[in-house]
């Protein structure tokens, strides 16, 4: 049996499946709400950004990532 915790909201998940109940971002594991949490975040921010690059994208993920990490929540 494998168990994995959340990295932001610190829930456990027992026998996790990846890409459907944990998502490995970077060197990150978050759980299925933070997710969703997280998209729904930067979406606002995605849109409004022309150029669109690949790096930019990365960074504002991570970064976005690091600072929930450190509050508790997205």
């Amino acid at each position: 049996m494998q168990t994995i915790s959340c990295d932001v909201c610190r829930k456990k998940l027992d026998n996790p499946m990846g890409g459907r109940s944990f998502f490995h971002l970077g060197e990150h594991n978050i759980c299925e709400p933070c997710r969703d949490e997280l998209d729904l975040s930067i979406r606002p921010q995605i849109r409004g950004q022309d150029p669109y690059t690949v790096d930019w994208y990365d960074n504002l993920v991570n970064n976005t990532l690091v600072k929930a990490i450190q509050k508790g929540k997205i």
